[in-house]
C-alpha cells in the first residue's frame, strides 16, 4: 500500500503546529479563514484521530493518518482568543485518551454553528509580538496520481542541468 507523500501539499502536521505554539504559549492563538479571523470566543469542540485506507482514482491503494480539529467560531461574552498554550493543553488532554500521531495530516473543521462545517488545511504559524496567527485555507480535492506525477516532474526539473544531477535524480 502506498503512503501519501505529505510533501506534495502545503499542509502542516499537528506536530509542526504544536512545536510552533510551544515557542509562544502565552500569546493568543488566532486562526484566519475566508479572509477574517475567528471570533474571540471560539471553541475547540472536538479532536478526532483517524487511520484511513482508500483506493485513489488511479486504482492505487493509499493509507494515511489524519487529525481533525473542529473549531466552533462563535463570540461568547467578553472572552478573548484562546492562548496558544491552552490549545496545546487541549490537544495534550485528548492524547491521554486518543492515540495522536504528531506527523498526521491536519485538517480543521470550522463552522459558526449556522453554516455547514467546512474543511481547511493550516499554514505554518506566524508569531508576532501580540499573537500566533494561523491561516486556514480551504481543503481542495486532488488527484493523487496527478499530484505524484507533478512532484516527479518538479524533481526532474530541479535536477536537470544541476551540478549534482547524478546525486539528485538517481
Amino acid at each position: 500500500m502506498n503512503v501519501i507523500d505529505k510533501s506534495l501539499s502545503s499542509d502542516i502536521s499537528l506536530g509542526h503546529l504544536l512545536g510552533a505554539l510551544g515557542a509562544s504559549p502565552h500569546l493568543p492563538l488566532v486562526f484566519h479563514y475566508d479572509g477574517r479571523p475567528v471570533k474571540p470566543g471560539y471553541h475547540v469542540t472536538e479532536v478526532k484521530a483517524g487511520q484511513f485506507s482508500a483506493l485513489d482514482c488511479g486504482a492505487n491503494p493509499e493509507a494515511w493518518a489524519e487529525i481533525f480539529i473542529q473549531l466552533w467560531d462563535i463570540e461568547e461574552g467578553d472572552r478573548t482568543h484562546m492562548l496558544a498554550g491552552k490549545f496545546a493543553a487541549i490537544i495534550g488532554k485528548v492524547s491521554e485518551h486518543v492515540k495522536i500521531d504528531g506527523s498526521a495530516k491536519l485538517t480543521f473543521e470550522v463552522s459558526d454553528g449556522v453554516l455547514p462545517m467546512q474543511l481547511y488545511c493550516a499554514s505554518t504559524p506566524a508569531i508576532s509580538g501580540v499573537a500566533v496567527q494561523v491561516e486556514l485555507a480551504p481543503r481542495a480535492a486532488s488527484c493523487k496520481p496527478r499530484d505524484r506525477w507533478l512532484a516527479e516532474q518538479a524533481q526532474a526539473t530541479a535536477c536537470f542541468g544541476s551540478a549534482t544531477a547524478t546525486n539528485c535524480c538517481g
